[in-house]
């Protein structure tokens, strides 16, 4: 078997300071042996029109502990989504997969026999991402049921004050350490909040007008007066290319839509992100309260972190008269791994942070510096070397995130000897199957075969995760590309990183040889 000496000599020959990714040969037979599958990677690694790309590989056997494979495994890349490997590990390692996140309804005093309640009622959320109508055959009020009957079963029938959405378990700004302006007009960067409702985005259908010159027709698909539509788009001849853009200045919930949609444009939904999402909650909730003949006399209004500092949550003199719990977090780390969600992650850093507080008794920092901090605790635990993970945030939208392929592997090894390898491996994409893979690899060894995350950035690319090979062997791996920019010929860092999954699906090799 060649040492990793020797493999890393064959790398130096064959790249000579270059890095690139290549499509794959599909008419290529696997592997028969290690010396040829290393020899593959490094030229799969080596082709020209990628040279200005940084690439690092890592490839270990779980069976072996061997390392088969591996090109600038020390090195920091920006990880993007990959970084949620490393935060739904956290999570999973410090409160287990049937940890669930509770909601509760607090008042000063329950109801009288008349079923009236005086003064306010707070919805004190922690950060359950799971009120949303994705999860409830699309309706939101559905998802909000249990909530409202918990109060009913309060004997509640009147609150005279007002319906407060409390957002104070989370303490810090409502979008991640790193993120960019423009990330907040996308779904992707919607506010973080410990009361979050349906994603914290409104779905806006946009349909042509009735005729050339005519605005498009936009419409909030559910509970339209919560965002004000500024429509500045025309409706153009037939043929035409679709191209609008939407607007939403930071803080504020109007959205302007300009540009241009074909007459004949069948139409679409656009996701856009809400400010204030938990006035979004306490506006949909109030629907909900009225399905159980609930009546609310006084206003709706939110409470944050802030407004917490000059007046403290005062749990003693508080009743608690109802609560819902999420899904647990077995089932909440498949909704962050699969469809590679981004609140959900930092929504579940968070409330790791918050769950530390009281044991760390640092007050003054905000729930993601402490879910970093623990982060670093769990990462020395796993043994990943100090020095080779920088996260900031937990989604991997920051650009300053950074990691490196030797530490992704060593937190993967490390993860299979825990109690919760199961559903930490089943929450991630299966290729060609589901989740941000359904559609790559197919018609590969890799299909139905590799479960790995994603991770997507304008200049990065990543793919890590588990691959059985063809000879039954467990394999470990850790593909990151930054600095990648897409060649006039075509061909994209995403499928090299493609390949080379599908070249360890296929290697009918040993490890030991």
């Amino acid at each position: 078997m060649r040492s990793n000496r020797n493999v890393g000599l064959l790398l130096a020959s064959l790249i000579a300071g270059h890095c690139a990714l290549a499509s794959l040969a599909q008419e290529q037979k696997p592997a028969p042996t290690l010396a040829e599958l290393q020899q593959r990677l490094a030229a799969q690694i080596s082709q020209p029109e990628y040279s200005a790309a940084l690439c690092g590989v890592k490839v270990v056997s779980l069976d072996t502990g061997k390392t088969l494979f591996e090109y600038n495994p020390q090195k920091l890349f920006s990880p993007a989504s990959n970084s949620k490997l490393y935060t739904v590990a956290l999570a999973l390692d410090r409160l287990g997969p049937d940890y669930r996140i509770k909601t509760s309804l607090y008042a000063r005093t329950g109801p009288n026999q008349r079923g009236t309640l005086k003064g306010d009622v707070l919805v004190y959320g922690r950060g359950d991402p799971t009120f949303n109508a994705r999860l409830n055959d699309g309706d939101i009020l559905k998802a909000l049921d249990p909530l409202a009957a918990a109060l009913a079963r309060a004997g509640v029938e009147r609150i005279t004050g007002d319906l407060v959405g409390d957002q104070t378990f989370f303490r810090g700004p409502e979008f991640g350490s790193g993120w960019m302006w423009d990330d907040l007009e996308n779904s992707s960067g919607a506010e973080i909040s410990a009361l979050t409702i349906n994603d914290n985005i409104l779905p806006i259908t946009v349909e042509p007008g009735e005729k050339v010159g005519l605005p498009a027709r936009l419409a909030i698909a559910s509970r339209p007066g919560y965002l004000t539509l500024s429509n500045w788009t025309e409706t153009v001849e037939k043929g035409a290319k679709r191209n609008l853009q939407f607007y939403r200045p930071l803080n504020e919930n109007l959205i302007y839509a300009s540009g241009q949609i074909a007459l004949e444009d069948a139409g679409y939904t656009e996701n856009l992100p809400v400010h204030n999402p938990a006035m979004l909650f306490v506006t949909l909730f109030r629907e909900a309260l009225a399905r159980h003949g609930i009546k609310v006399a006084g206003k709706l209004r939110t409470l944050n972190w802030l407004d917490r500092q000059v007046k403290p949550f005062d749990f003693g003199q508080m009743a608690e008269l109802g609560s819902v719990e999420s899904l647990p977090l077995r089932d909440i780390a498949r909704e962050v791994l699969k469809p590679s969600q981004n609140l959900y992650a930092d929504l579940l850093l968070a409330h790791v942070g918050e769950s530390v507080r009281s044991v760390t008794n640092r007050t003054e920092e905000t729930s993601e510096e402490l879910g970093i901090r623990e982060l670093n605790k769990f990462l020395a635990e796993a043994s990943v070397k100090e020095g080779e993970v920088f996260l900031e945030e937990g989604s991997g939208l920051s650009r300053d995130n950074l990691t490196t392929p030797n530490a992704t592997v060593a937190l993967l090894q490390y993860i299979t000897q825990r109690k919760y390898a199961d559903p930490y491996i089943s929450a991630l994409p299966i290729a060609g199957v589901d989740g941000t893979l359904r559609n790559r690899m197919k018609g590969t060894p890799a299909a139905g075969n590799v479960r790995a995350k994603t991770g997507t950035l304008r200049w990065t690319s990543s793919l890590s995760g588990y691959v059985t090979t063809a000879a039954g062997e467990r394999l470990v791996f850790s593909l990151m590309v930054n600095r990648f920019r897409s060649s006039p010929s075509g061909g994209s860092a995403r499928e090299g990183l493609d390949a080379i999954a599908a070249m360890l699906a296929g290697f009918t090799g040993r490890s030991t040889e």
